[in-house]
């Protein structure tokens, strides 16, 4: 049987086997198959199904078949078509609304130490273009749910906002994104996940989201996990994304902000 090493999987690393992935298992593992279990009785097909373990003690789960960004730099030109982006929306309203309703084991154990609060729903924490899988201009779904985990809506949206709008600041050469358009596209998502709440909440939350990620990632690497390591220049670019972030004007929040002065 072929056995193939997937690409990415910055953390966990996997491999295909067949048509199976085999990733390490963690303590979290049973918890998030849990969630993929109550996603695929609830007819989700866009996100993996958890087989269970393997005679290694590494967990199963089905393989999404696409196209991923893997090692490559930059990224496609798929990732910035308004036609993905709002399949990503609507992919990130339908797992919320799927898992508000959902009720972990009674051992619930997640990547981050939580435990889901009344009003919360699960979110996938990482739907960012690196774990997208993409078939031509369809959003097939999203892989690796390890840090999937109880939050509300708008924390799970803000990591999503940072790099598919994008809201993340550029990498050391990279030009910057057209401030309008940026406005444009954040309104896009946010309109095709159908938010309708203030918008104005994500001039907060998205610092907030990206300062947080920046502090586990250096906790994690302080802790001597290699892959953590390797992730602190990502550490320092959200830092810089929540600075730039705090610096957007007011009007950016607002609907129909990026047509202004044209």
């Amino acid at each position: 049987m072929s056995k193939t090493k997937l690409p990415g999987g910055n953390t966990t690393g996997a491999v295909l086997i067949g048509d199976v992935v085999h990733k390490r298992a963690r303590s979290w593992t049973p918890t998030v198959h849990a969630l993929l279990q109550h996603l695929e009785g609830a007819g989700f097909d866009a996100a993996p199904r958890a087989l269970g373990f393997d005679d290694e003690g590494r967990e199963m789960l089905t393989f999404l078949p696409g196209e991923t960004i893997g090692e490559r730099h930059p990224w496609p030109d798929w990732v910035w078509a308004d036609s993905l982006l709002t399949q990503v929306g609507r992919w990130l309203r339908r797992v919320h609304d799927l898992t508000a309703g959902f009720t972990p084991p009674a051992d619930e154990r997640w990547f981050l130490g939580a435990t889901k609060q009344p009003g919360q729903i699960i979110g996938h924490q990482d739907a960012a273009p690196y774990n997208a899988v993409v078939d031509g201009d369809r959003l097939v779904g999203f892989c690796d749910w390890d840090i999937a985990g109880p939050s509300t809506r708008e924390w799970d949206l803000a990591f999503a906002i940072l790099p598919w709008v994008p809201l993340a600041s550029p990498r050391p050469g990279e030009p910057a994104a057209d401030p309008r358009e940026r406005a444009r596209r954040f309104h896009l998502l946010l309109d095709a996940y159908g938010y309708e709440d203030d918008r104005h909440t994500f001039a907060t939350v998205i610092p907030q989201r990206a300062r947080r990620q920046a502090e586990a990632i250096r906790a994690m690497a302080a802790a001597g996990d290699p892959a953590a390591r390797a992730l602190l220049p990502i550490a320092a670019l959200l830092d810089q994304s929540a600075t730039d972030v705090d610096a957007l004007p007011e009007s950016f929040w607002s609907p129909g902000s990026w047509q202004l002065d044209r």
